[in-house]
């Protein structure tokens, strides 16, 4: 177990740093995972260091072979800070996906907060044409889940 000093160190060389996720593992069941915005795309690469409970996240910029296409639509953001599932169950279709017709109020996903399963509903109809984040991926306040027309 890591001192509160310990930690406070740890986040400290973190936000200096220009890693943009740290993940420290406490067991087989617990993780503390902490993300913070870049600027610019980035490629992250999880790289084990020698004691295997804790890992290090390294950023290599990545060029880009075309130009960025632009978004199109609206971006739907998430309403909190969790985890992104596309469906209700693991073995369910995804509530939408790209191409979707979707009403105001259809659910659109759930987000897993502190062990709570939020429903994100739209906010309009119209159609979602990109899912911007993969099921399980930890999302963040704001960041763009779906973008609809």
């Amino acid at each position: 177990m890591y001192s509160i000093e310990e930690i406070k160190e740890l986040l400290a060389a973190f936000d200096a740093s220009k890693a943009t996720e740290l993940e420290i593992r406490l067991g087989e069941d617990s993780s503390i995972r902490i993300r913070q915005k870049a600027a610019g795309t980035v490629c992250e690469k999880m790289a084990e260091t020698a004691e295997p409970s804790v890992g290090v996240l390294s950023t290599v910029p990545v060029p880009s072979a075309e130009p960025e296409k632009e978004a199109e639509g609206k971006p739907i953001e998430s309403p909190m800070v969790g985890v992104f599932y596309s469906s209700p169950s693991p073995d369910s279709e995804p509530y939408v996906t790209a191409g979707s017709r979707v009403n105001k109020g259809d659910v659109l996903c759930l987000i897993e907060a502190m062990k709570l399963m939020n429903e994100v509903t739209a906010e309009k109809s119209g159609t979602i044409t990109e899912v911007c984040v993969e099921n399980g991926q930890i999302v963040e306040y704001g960041q763009p889940l779906f973008m609809i027309k």
